[in-house]
């Protein structure tokens, strides 16, 4: 049995730490991490490592979106004086650093000697020549100037993204992405050697949480592995730990290989598990980086990283070492994020060009509505209640924050309440309580509402949007009625939560594809759980690879991921319009299409780039079309949807002989000076024989329009004195402060919070109310920094 040591790291006048003892863990690696854990709502989240505040667990909201309790734009921000953003040259920071050649340990010590206080952590080899350090931020400072140092990049902290979905909610017992995506249809087909498609011969990494290779479901597939949270061989899942027991990195091999009461994409692949994240599902930069480096040492064929961050670039040091992976013949598969529905939430190692990157999409599920004077609300189940009763009627009742002194004539009713103040669960006792059969929760920010309860209930809760909580509060106030729940079959619908790219810089597509990511069954320790989240849709594509992989093993990454495109299912909307590329790439995959293919089209995408602002530009780009039919193939092009704005030029029809390949231009010419869209994005639909193959492509025509802050929001947190806030900083900023003024007199008053070095991405933080600041109306001015260049936005916040 393995023990944990964890520490609690909380905003206030002195850092408490807290030891729970369960796990051993090294001090020099997690003392410098801050490990923030909160049980009211268990939805994880991404915390930069320089941050000392416990992020909110169930912050859902949108990056392009205010939220604080009111909006001001009464002063100039250059009429606010405010002091210098404080700093703490002594505060420990932990970097990645790329050397400009390989150095033997001995060597890097030997560097390390000159700089007091800071310490050697990992060495990396195959991803890129470097290695990892943490220490005293001004001795880090001077260690950037050494010659022979490339680069140095922040280590960031990871944090797994999902949550766990209501049994009672799926249409039947052991519902899977796995058949619907035709998994099944394909265990009949041979590989060379005549064996049925089932991944065997096949190695697989997972970098996650470990494994519970114990699992009478997975004990066939685990083959080796190593723990980067103990360094040891064994990457067993933290368990035996209560709250911070994992079990992500199981259910994830479960989806990929599981043989048992489950059956997996490949239930014949060879599991190599990486643990990577450790109690909780908290990790590091340097540590997912150090199992990249091992499995390319482990010569793994696929490799499945279901995590990342809500930095939105290119050029992190974990998207540039899964792109090194791909170079070395790995077929690299990593969820999208769950921070949707925006565009720009895609984050790293999700932005990686070369890697696999997967959103989610439905299964066939059974959705429940709220129907109340014919308007229909789509309800999220939460884990932990009871199924909603169907066809029956009942009254609705406003039950405001959800406090005792707020729910009143309830009995028998359904209590409609507002996100904040207390829990989920300190909201639905309250309305058990009262005798309420049931409690719809509706968020207090701009997005669906994903989170489950901490205790079982014998009553049904389910979450509404902010918009839907409003419109239906408003209804209930102006007309009373009754209402009903009613179930609809949906299949094939984009999940909210599913990030959107483009990626920043490089406008790349992300995701790639789209695999099912709601209401997954899979393996965990003990047993089995339906979670949602895209780290389920991850799995599908990288169990999928491995059946591509042993059917063509000669096939290169860029192949089997260029298939896996060219063969998927372009989403619809409830409007029966397409999603948008940069939501959905090339849509949802089709593993029985995707092994019957009679050509690869790669890459799998066009990305046109950037226009330069010139009146008219003319943008091309090439394909390689590879006939791997045994027949001659005729291809022919299809011209998207014809504008002022847009024309394109393709080759006439053309055809290829079995194991022919052509390399092919494709021109897009573009009067850059009409209004059209930002981007501009779309499907080439080409023709290969009877099979129809739908190119996605993109074009970004105009400076993309997001400020350098952007979507600062301030909310109420679910407990007293809490707040949470949310800031978006699409170039980063050297320094990052938010000062309170009073709106009255411009005075200023006090730094609620200031972050130094910040990349850029979204910031979410949670801030335990300073006890200087009284309740009141305050103007609060978000200070950016960057390269000498100061930006600033505001608007006015309530502290009570």
């Amino acid at each position: 049995m393995k023990r944990l040591r964890i520490f609690f790291y909380i905003l206030a006048i002195i850092t408490i730490v807290i030891c729970y003892p369960m796990k051993t863990i090294q001090a020099a690696k997690w003392d410098r991490i801050p490990i923030h854990f909160s049980t009211n709502e268990n939805q994880i989240n991404f915390i930069q490592t320089q941050q000392v505040a416990k992020i909110k667990s169930t912050k859902q909201s949108k990056f392009f979106s205010n939220q604080s309790i009111h909006q001001s734009n009464t002063f100039e921000p250059s009429s606010l004086k405010h002091p210098p953003i404080p700093t703490n040259e002594q505060e420990e920071q932990t970097a990645i650093i790329l050397l400009d050649q390989p150095k033997t340990r001995d060597e890097i010590k030997s560097i390390l000697k000159e700089y007091p206080g800071v310490e050697l952590n990992y060495i990396y080899e195959c991803v890129f020549h470097g290695f990892s350090v943490s220490g005293p931020k001004e001795q880090m400072k001077k260690l950037s100037s050494v010659s022979t140092i490339q680069a140095v990049y922040p280590s960031y902290t990871y944090h797994l993204d999902v949550k766990k979905y209501p049994t009672t909610s799926l249409p039947h017992e052991g519902t899977s992405g796995i058949y619907y995506i035709g998994t099944d249809n394909v265990r009949h087909q041979l590989d060379e050697k005549g064996q049925n498609l089932t991944g065997k011969g096949i190695k697989v990494g997972i970098i996650d949480t470990g494994i519970d290779y114990t699992h009478p479901d997975l004990r066939h597939a685990y083959k080796k592995g190593y723990d980067f949270i103990d360094n040891d061989k064994d990457p067993m899942e933290t368990i035996n730990a209560g709250p911070y027991n994992t079990f992500h990195g199981t259910h994830v091999a479960g989806v990929i290989a599981a043989r048992g009461r489950m059956t997996g994409m490949a239930p014949d692949a060879s599991i190599y598990a990486y643990r990577a994240l450790g109690p909780g599902g908290y990790g590091s930069t340097e540590a997912i980086i150090a199992a990249i480096d091992q499995a390319i040492k482990d010569k793994v064929d696929v490799l499945n990283l279901s995590l990342g961050i809500s930095i939105n670039g290119p050029d992190l040091p974990t998207s540039l070492a899964l792109d090194k992976a791909v170079s070395y013949g790995i077929v690299a598969v990593t969820s999208n994020g769950n921070s949707g529905p925006d565009l720009w939430t895609v984050g790293s190692p999700g932005t990686s060009h070369q890697a696999i990157s997967v959103g989610a999409s439905t299964p066939p599920l059974k959705i429940p509505y709220l129907d109340y004077l014919q308007h229909q609300f789509q309800l999220t189940p939460m884990y932990g209640a009871i199924q909603w009763m169907t066809n029956q009627s009942f009254s609705l009742v406003n039950g405001k924050l959800g406090r005792k002194q707020d729910i009143t004539d309830a009995d028998g009713k359904i209590v409609i309440v507002k996100r904040g103040k207390l829990t989920f669960t300190e909201k639905v006792k309250n309305a058990i309580e009262a005798g309420a059969r049931g409690v719809i929760i509706y968020n207090n920010t701009d997005g669906e509402l994903l989170a489950e309860l901490e205790e079982e209930v014998k009553i049904p809760v389910a979450t509404l949007t902010k918009t839907d909580g409003e419109k239906l509060v408003k209804l209930m106030r102006e007309t009373p009625a009754l209402a009903k729940v009613i179930m609809k079959k949906e299949e094939d619908v984009l999940a909210s939560f599913s990030s959107r790219g483009p990626v920043t810089f490089t406008w790349d597509i992300k995701p790639d594809v789209l695999a099912p990511g709601v209401a997954i069954i899979s393996t965990v320790p003990g047993g089995y759980l339906p979670l949602q989240g895209t780290s389920m849709a991850s799995p599908h594509v990288a169990g999928a690879a491995a059946l591509l992989k042993q059917s063509h093993p000669t096939w290169k990454p860029d192949q089997i991921k260029a298939v896996l495109m060219n063969s998927s299912k372009p989403l619809v909307n409830k409007e029966n319009e397409r999603y948008q590329t940069y939501e959905q790439g090339a849509g949802r995959i089709q593993i029985e299409k995707a092994l019957k293919a009679n050509s690869i089209v790669e890459p799998g995408a066009l990305v046109y780039g950037k226009a330069k602002g010139s009146m008219f530009e003319e943008r091309k780009r090439t394909v390689t079309v590879e006939n791997i039919s045994d027949q001659t193939v005729r291809y022919t092009f299809s011209t998207p949807l014809r504008s002022d704005e847009i024309s394109w030029d393709f080759p006439p029809p053309f055809y290829l002989k079995p194991k022919e390949k052509r390399t092919i231009t494709i021109t897009m010419e573009v009067k850059a000076n009409h209004k059209i869209n930002e981007i501009y994005n779309g499907y080439i639909e080409m023709q290969a024989n009877a099979e129809k193959i739908a190119i996605p492509y993109q074009y970004v025509v105009k400076e993309p329009n997001y400020p350098r802050i952007m979507a600062f929001s301030f909310t109420e947190g679910d407990q007293a004195n809490i707040y949470q806030y949310e800031v978006y900083l699409p170039g980063g900023a050297d320094e990052l402060g938010i000062a309170l003024f009073n709106p009255d007199t411009q005075a200023f008053i006090d730094y609620i919070d200031t972050e130094h070095n910040v990349n850029r991405g979204l910031i979410r933080k949670e801030l335990t109310k300073p006890k200087n600041i009284l309740p009141g109306v305050y103007l609060a001015v978000v200070i950016a920094k960057k390269a000498g260049q100061e930006d600033t936005i505001q608007q006015l916040i309530e502290i009570r």
